[in-house]
C-alpha cells in the first residue's frame, strides 16, 4: 500500500524568510518528496529561489495565509510546521501567529520555529 507523504507548511516572518530560502535549500533532499504548502510572500521567496519547486501557495500571513495553515492542521491535512518567527519585531497579526502556534501545539505535530529546531526534524525523519 503507498504511503502519503509528508504535508509541510513553511511561514516565515519578514525578517526571517532569507533563513527559510536557506534552510530549504540546504534540505533539498528531505524536502524533494515532501507536499509543501507556504504562505503568499514566503512561498514567493523559496519560488524565487526553486522555481521549478511544486510548492502551493496560500494567502500571505497577514492577509489569511496563517489562518489558512492553521485550517489545514486542524483538518489533519498538515504533518509538520515551520514557522520561523521573528521575536524581536511586533506583528501587526499577532493573534494570527498566536492561533496557528495553539493550533499547531493542540494538534501535536513538530513544530520548529527556529533553523535548529527545523533541522532536527528534518534529519530525525530523513
Amino acid at each position: 500500500m503507498p504511503t502519503t507523504p509528508l504535508t509541510l507548511g513553511l511561514v516565515a516572518h519578514d525578517d526571517r524568510k532569507a533563513a527559510l530560502v536557506a534552510w530549504r535549500l540546504a534540505h533539498a533532499a528531505f524536502l524533494a518528496d515532501k507536499t509543501l504548502y507556504a504562505t503568499g510572500a514566503t512561498g514567493g521567496r523559496i519560488l524565487e529561489a526553486l522555481p521549478d519547486l511544486s510548492l502551493t501557495r496560500l494567502k500571505s500571513g497577514p492577509l489569511g495565509g496563517d489562518l489558512q495553515l492553521g485550517a489545514l492542521i486542524a483538518e489533519g491535512r498538515l504533518d509538520r510546521l515551520i514557522f520561523f518567527v521573528d521575536p524581536l519585531s511586533p506583528q501587526p497579526h499577532d493573534v494570527d501567529v498566536k492561533a496557528l502556534i495553539r493550533i499547531a501545539t493542540l494538534a501535536n505535530i513538530p513544530f520548529a520555529c527556529n533553523p535548529a529546531t527545523a533541522d532536527l526534524i528534518a534529519t530525525g525523519l530523513a
